[in-house]
């Protein structure tokens, strides 16, 4: 609540010529004074009478002396002093409101559904040290599968990363409750457990998504401190705003999962009608993994590599089996229904929302950096860069495949051929980082895969 004193009051700019005019309105000699005794305005003549408080609030902020006039004076002076307490905490809520909604706006714009739950605790610490004072914080979050209290984040003189925590003294108040708490003196509270380092004052609030209570935040001051209603209010909404966010965290990665099952499924229908293929779509994919980590691509680029590498034979499946497991030389017309499938693949992913970024390098993946490739004959840095990366994955695997009416190529043999080729098949400077990579890694690491899932990153 704002204060005010009565010589702040009377020196003001607005108030200070008032306050003279009343006076001189008296015609009659007065004092006025403020708490501590100090003369404010006083008029000429011998001063004599009653000294009047003036009273705010149920205090007393200072007085006025004289006849029964300073009485009407120290009344008036008290209305005003009144107003200019309920200007200034009309200000003071006002300003606090839009620093809390500047606060949860920010947090929210912060925090999309796809971020990691450790990203979202990073971003409601930074929003708590904003706007409360604390010297130590620690987020406790319930583990579903166990059942149990853990600590997630720990700022100051906090619990250690990983701590199992028993709900105890007020933090199990909390946690029953599911309400927050504010401990100004922690010493005078019986539920207080003591601890391992100095706490004077604490909050302690339930991180609640809807009626699910996920864990508990608490912040705490080595040295006394006077934490308001209006820290907690903040501190609660906070608190439950980033609930919600984890819980969308959640769902958001388990949506994700079904999808990349969905996607995997898909492809591994492809590979099931050729066994001769000996997992192509997981070396395809780990090779291309390892020159997109190469060349700096981004996560989000990855991730979209990642996917056409996995699907870039998908439109194999609008190949007849009769064509597409023949084991002898194919006919002009077969070789035609086979050139096909990347444009059948485009086809069958444009009724996907969620892949249209991937169309690209599922259509052009037979392309040829010279220009003499299907189906668009596009050249050089026309062709999209996760199809000239799925280009060389693609061919390398398979030169080193053995099919019925032919040998594999040894590694060292197809390395050759890929040189061969840079500049007219291949992008160059694709083939060089093909080269940097590790490819017996990304080999071993796809022959290690039981089924195909998406690659560790």
């Amino acid at each position: 609540m704002a204060q005010i004193t009565l010589g702040t009051l009377i020196r003001k700019k607005l108030f200070a010529p008032l306050a003279h005019r009343l006076v001189l309105a008296l015609e009659t000699p007065i004092l006025i004074e403020d708490l501590a005794g100090e003369p404010l305005i006083a008029t000429d003549g011998a001063i004599e009478g009653v000294r009047y408080p003036v009273i705010v609030q149920g205090d007393t902020i200072g007085w006025v002396q004289g006849n029964e006039k300073a009485e009407l004076l120290a009344s008036l002076l008290a209305y005003h002093s009144e107003r200019e307490v309920e200007r200034k905490n009309l200000g003071s809520e006002t300003l606090h409101k839009y620093k809390e909604i500047t606060l949860l706006y920010d947090m929210a714009d912060k925090i999309p559904a796809c971020m990691e739950r450790s990203e979202i605790i990073a971003i409601l610490t930074e929003q708590i040290r904003q706007a409360i004072r604390f010297s130590g914080l620690s987020v406790i979050l319930l583990d579903k599968e166990s059942g149990k209290l853990e600590v997630a984040a720990s700022l100051g003189n906090e619990y250690a990363l990983g701590t199992v925590i028993e709900p105890v003294g007020i933090m199990a108040s909390v946690w029953a409750s599911g309400k927050g708490e504010i401990i100004n003196d922690v010493h005078a509270d019986q539920r207080f457990v003591q601890r391992p380092y100095r706490v004077s004052s604490l909050m302690c609030a339930p991180l609640k998504s809807k009626e699910s209570t996920v864990g508990i935040i608490e912040i705490s001051s080595a040295e006394p401190t006077v934490y308001a209603a209006e820290d907690l209010k903040l501190f609660s909404t906070l608190a439950s705003q980033a609930a919600v966010q984890m819980e969308n965290s959640v769902l958001y990665l388990e949506l994700k999962n079904a999808f990349y099952t969905m996607v995997y499924t898909l492809a591994e229908t492809i590979e099931k009608r050729d066994p001769y293929t000996g997992n192509h779509t997981k070396r395809v994919m780990e090779y291309s993994l390892a020159v997109g980590r190469t060349i700096g691509m981004s996560e989000d680029e990855l991730i979209r590599l990642e996917l056409a590498a996995v699907l870039h034979d998908i439109g194999k499946i609008g190949v007849r089996d009769s064509v597409l497991l023949k084991q002898g030389k194919l006919t002009d017309d077969e070789f035609h229904q086979i050139m096909q499938h990347p444009e059948l693949g485009g086809q069958i992913l444009s009724r996907i929302p969620q892949l249209q970024d991937i169309i690209p390098g599922v259509v052009q993946h037979h392309e040829r950096f010279d220009g003499k490739g299907y189906p668009e004959g596009m050249a050089g840095e026309q062709i999209n860069l996760a199809a000239r990366i799925i280009a060389i994955a693609d061919t390398f695997d398979a030169m080193t495949t053995d099919r019925p009416y032919r040998r594999g190529f040894s590694f060292e043999e197809a390395f050759e051929e890929v040189r061969r080729n840079s500049g007219t098949q291949f992008d160059p400077k694709i083939v060089d980082a093909f080269f940097e990579t590790d490819v017996m890694e990304a080999f071993f690491r796809a022959s290690a895969n039981l089924k195909l899932r998406a690659a560790p990153r």
